[in-house]
């Protein structure tokens, strides 16, 4: 006797669950096709040294320190304090980074694009996309130095 009380309650509860959900009256047939939708999703990435390895990186953060703008941590990971540097730095010499925000978007690729080809290196254009060619300069770029291993540090 317990147990068929037991059982009916889990049935009724079971039915209550799907006629609250509404599962139980739709009708299956006449469901219209969903829609696809695309989206993309940006990573706006904590470190992005475009390539360099962390002593290339600590050179070009060297570099920028020395001509006077701060990028925090010599460490070799080009986060938002060195870019920030990197973008101050860019607009001061006229190459136009845009807004100082420590983000590697299209203006500041465009501008260090605009640095580097005024300094020589092939960058494959001024797109503002970091493509091979850009980061082939940028690596290059950061072994010009002065120091025993070509850094800037």
């Amino acid at each position: 006797m317990r147990h068929a009380r037991w059982k009916a309650a889990v049935v009724a509860a079971s039915a209550a669950g799907i006629l609250a959900s509404g599962a139980a009256l739709a009708p299956a047939a006449s469901a219209a096709p969903a829609q696809q939708v695309r989206t993309h999703t940006f990573t706006i990435q904590a470190v992005n040294n475009l390539g360099l390895s962390t002593s290339e990186a600590m050179s070009v953060q060297c570099y920028v320190r020395d001509a006077g703008f701060s990028p925090g941590a010599i460490d070799g990971q080009l986060g938002s304090s060195s870019w920030m540097a990197w973008q101050r730095f860019l607009n001061a010499r006229g190459f136009n980074a845009g807004t100082v925000d420590g983000i590697v978007g299209p203006n500041t690729i465009r501008a260090l694009q605009r640095f580097l080809n005024a300094l020589g290196y092939d960058t494959g254009g001024v797109d503002g996309v970091a493509g091979t060619k850009t980061k082939a300069a940028w690596k290059a770029f950061s072994h010009l130095g002065f120091g025993t291993n070509g850094s800037w540090c």
